[in-house]
């Protein structure tokens, strides 16, 4: 994600603002349904699981794996600087997002690399979180 250029701005809606607010602070939140206690992405006004209507957003840690990976050479849009990686992140903590993940050459991500999240300024409103490689674990099984 060399240049976020004339990309489309995200509009927060009632139910993502808690979600853009986070990320703004440096923060990844995500849905959970404490009737079920399923963690969920995308926003929705009921829990995908039992349909109760008082889920909240909950911290999460930001770290997980790549379970699907596409690389895009025709770009969705103005803006969009191609090739880019997209991908279903499967977070540790719970949930799936569909997110850009950052590993310098877009051929570099793979299904199973370890991700963690990052976050770029975009306007005074909204910041991107993305993903880049988690090089944690591997330095942990080297020491």
């Amino acid at each position: 994600m060399s240049s976020l250029g004339d990309r489309p701005v995200p509009v927060p809606t009632e139910l993502s603002r808690p979600f853009w607010d986070a990320a703004r602070r440096g923060d990844l939140v995500v849905p959970h349904c404490p009737t079920c206690g399923l963690r969920f992405f995308v926003p929705e006004p009921a829990c995908p699981g039992c349909m109760a209507r008082d889920w909240r957003y909950v911290p999460s840690a930001g770290r997980g794996a790549v379970y699907s990976v596409t690389v895009v050479h025709r770009a969705p849009g103005p803006g969009f600087d191609t090739p880019f990686a997209l991908a279903v992140i499967d977070l540790d903590d719970g949930a799936a997002l569909l997110s850009h993940v950052d590993a310098g050459d877009p051929d570099d991500v793979a299904i199973g690399m370890r991700v963690r999240v990052a976050f770029r300024h975009f306007t005074d409103e909204i910041t991107l979180p993305y993903f880049v490689p988690d090089t944690t674990h591997e330095r942990a099984a080297t020491e």
